[in-house]
C-alpha cells in the first residue's frame, strides 16, 4: 500500500535500517502496516493510479444574509 507521510518521525528513527521518508513522502509498505499508520493519522493512502493530487482545501461556511435579517 502506498502512503504519504503527514509527520515526521523522530530524528534517527528507522524502519528495517533504512530511515523513515519525511513529511509529505511517498513510501510503499506491507498494507498491514501501511493501515496502521494511516489509522493512527501518520499517513495517508495515496492511490497508486498516477500522481497524488494536492490535499483538498478546506472551505469554512459562509452566512448567507436574508431579508429579514438585512
Amino acid at each position: 500500500m502506498k502512503i504519504r507521510m503527514l509527520v515526521a518521525m523522530p530524528e534517527g528513527a528507522t524502519r528495517n535500517g533504512a530511515p523513515w521518508p519525511g513529511e509529505g513522502e511517498t513510501a510503499d509498505l506491507p498494507t498491514a502496516e501501511a493501515a496502521h499508520l494511516v489509522a493512527s493519522g501518520v499517513a495517508e493512502e495515496v492511490a497508486d493510479d498516477g500522481p497524488a493530487a494536492p490535499p483538498e482545501v478546506r472551505r469554512g461556511r459562509r452566512k448567507v444574509e436574508t431579508e429579514s435579517e438585512g
